[in-house]
């Protein structure tokens, strides 16, 4: 506890203690100068006098006689009690503070150690605190870095949430709790320096923790990823894409078909002789609501015949595509964008001409009644 008491008292703010010794300095001078021209003392004696008097000793050796010598007397009795009063108070202040942040640490600490398991989450800005809410929504234990005090103090602490004000490229506290309690570490501060420190930071000590980070330019990606993230995240880049896809949905169609997987390749033909774009495929599998996605985002033919050369020399890959049309009864859905309405028109016109087409536009449960028909 000693110890403690000592470095607590040794980290006072520099402001504080230089703002005390200038104020002790001033008044000393003030009793000095007063001493000497009011009370008629040599210096000597004028420094012995000042500093008994603002101690309020007092040893009555030297007494004021004038008027004017009393009432400097008593400024200086009192402005040395004054002073001494106000360091004490200072940094008796300072002092209870930190120690209150030092309980209140321990305490954390001790939370931390008691949870089973938990995730770390560095950074709780505009994307932070989405995690969080995604976090705390599935009752997860977090733990949450975050050097800005103000957004610290707007977090509250639950019986699974511990919220620690540091900033986690200072020391090696984060990199000792990536533990093996530690389920990942999302790092989503917008600076994407900062999260390449913290990536390395964790890494010296941790080379076995999962690390997913935000990145924000798409030239840190490689920086990133080399420094030992294992999942990149640029909510920009994703951001951008679904603006993309918002703004099309008026030139956005969902296509709901019947074929088998020889025919992807003649399918993809017509979709990139009209100018459109493959945006994802969804598969249905029947009696079931939500379909299994799958991003593709192309309208270049070549794609389309090197993934048919893929599955012609991959007889593994083809009859896991083979399986998956069967579970599904060849029945799913391709979202095409294209520059206009009148082209996918046109589309939908040649597509009839080459496999069969269920609906367009149908809601997920709309297309779960037609495989429940088609099992």
């Amino acid at each position: 506890m000693r110890k403690i008491t000592f470095r607590l008292l040794m980290r006072l703010p520099t402001k504080l203690i230089t703002n005390g010794l200038l104020s002790i300095i001033l008044l000393f001078a003030y009793g000095i100068i007063g001493s000497h021209f009011i009370m008629g003392l040599n210096i000597i004696d004028s420094i012995y006098y000042s500093v008994i008097t603002m101690a309020t000793v007092g040893y009555g050796d030297y007494t004021p006689v004038t008027g004017i010598q009393k009432i400097f007397a008593t400024t200086l009795a009192l402005g040395g009690v004054a002073l001494l009063a106000y360091v004490f108070n200072t940094i008796l202040t300072n002092f209870k503070e930190r120690m209150g942040k030092y309980s209140r640490g321990a305490r954390k600490m001790k939370k931390i150690k008691q949870m089973d398991d938990y995730y770390i989450l560095c950074g709780y800005g505009r994307v932070g605190k989405v995690v969080y809410d995604e976090l705390s929504h599935r009752q997860q234990n977090v733990i949450i870095f975050e050097k800005n005090e103000e957004l610290c103090e707007n977090i509250r602490e639950n019986s699974s949430t511990v919220v620690l004000n540091k900033d986690a490229t200072e020391d090696n506290l984060i990199a000792k709790l990536a533990a093996e309690k530690c389920k990942s570490v999302i790092i989503s501060t917008g600076d994407d320096v900062t999260n390449l420190f913290i990536v390395l930071t964790i890494r010296e000590i941790n080379p076995n923790a999962w690390i997913v980070s935000r990145v924000s330019k798409s030239e840190n990606f490689s920086r990133l990823k080399n420094a030992g993230a294992d999942k990149l995240v640029s909510p920009e880049l994703i951001g951008g894409k679904d603006l993309y896809l918002e703004s099309a949905k008026p030139h956005l169609l969902r296509l709901t078909v019947k074929h088998s997987p020889d025919e992807i390749l003649d399918e993809f033909k017509i979709i990139s002789k009209h100018g459109c774009t493959l945006e994802n495929i969804d598969y249905h599998i029947p009696g079931i609501e939500t379909p299994l996605s799958r991003d593709i985002h192309t309208m270049n033919i070549e794609d389309g015949k090197h993934y048919k050369k893929y599955l012609d020399h991959n007889k593994e890959a083809k009859a896991a595509l083979n399986n998956l049309y069967a579970s599904v009864n060849n029945i799913h859905s391709h979202w095409i964008s294209g520059p206009n309405r009148s082209i996918l028109k046109d589309l939908v016109k040649d597509l009839e001409k080459q496999e069969t087409i269920l609906g367009k536009n149908m809601t997920d449960k709309e297309i779960m009644e037609i495989t429940k028909k088609n099992k």
